[in-house]
């Protein structure tokens, strides 16, 4: 039985990962991939023009993938922060998961300021449009400090955040990347969330451990309790 046409193309990127982990984009051969995902040369042909579109279809089914799932997980609703949680959490995962992927996305596509400019900047927008809009509900909430710029915070994250998965990937020792994200998380909210927001935790009394009234309207996202993205 002769594999769909979807099955082919889906080993061609798959064999695209591994190829460009190993050998690098620059360095990688058209016939290397072709080799590894057990194709004739011509074959990729039929489905990619060249081995730039061939990054760039990676890197668009991967990307879309992403995007896909934390807003599913936004959609799950809960507090900014609960919102911001989970996708520090997904993007993470997604990085533990898939190391060569992320080296592919996070090292590779670096490489090329002109994939970068043309075609992976717009993506990479979508994703960070998830994140700004969380910010910004949780200015609206005045759960988090209203005259922070939440497009500045937004790529501050993300920053951060991919900085962090860079690191990890690049690492032959590896450590527990979804604490460093929930770590990471920890500080900007604590940089985030609003004197009102805090001053429930503010205001304990550590001699007698009782906890002060919630400031009003919201929760405090700071409680003494572990919030929940403190739990390893």
């Amino acid at each position: 039985m002769r594999p769909r046409t979807g099955d082919k193309r889906e080993r061609i990127l798959a064999a695209a990962v591994k190829v460009f982990a190993e050998k690098g984009f620059y360095c990688a051969r058209v016939s290397d991939v072709a080799r590894e995902a057990g194709v004739a040369d011509g074959t990729i042909y039929l489905y990619f023009a060249s081995k730039e579109e061939l990054l760039r279809g990676l890197f668009e089914e991967h990307m879309r993938r992403i995007i896909d799932e934390v807003r599913g997980l936004v959609a799950e609703g809960g507090t900014p922060a609960d919102k911001l949680s989970r996708v520090f959490s997904a993007y993470v995962r997604f990085a533990e998961e898939n190391p060569d992927l992320a080296e592919v996305l996070t090292v590779e596509l670096r490489e090329s300021g002109k994939f970068m400019n043309e075609f992976a900047g717009p993506r990479f927008g979508d994703f960070l449009r998830v994140i700004e809009e969380i910010v910004l509900e949780g200015q609206e909430q005045g759960r988090f400090q209203r005259h922070l710029s939440a497009r500045t915070v937004t790529r501050a994250m993300f920053g951060a955040l991919d900085e962090i998965c860079l690191a990890w990937v690049m690492s032959k020792r590896k450590w527990n990347l979804k604490r460093s994200g929930k770590e990471l998380l920890e500080v900007f909210l604590g940089g985030l969330l609003s004197p009102e927001a805090r001053a429930g935790a503010d205001a304990v009394a550590p001699s007698q451990g009782e906890p002060s009234p919630r400031a009003a309207g919201h929760p405090s996202e700071t409680s003494v309790n572990p919030p929940p993205w403190r739990n390893a």
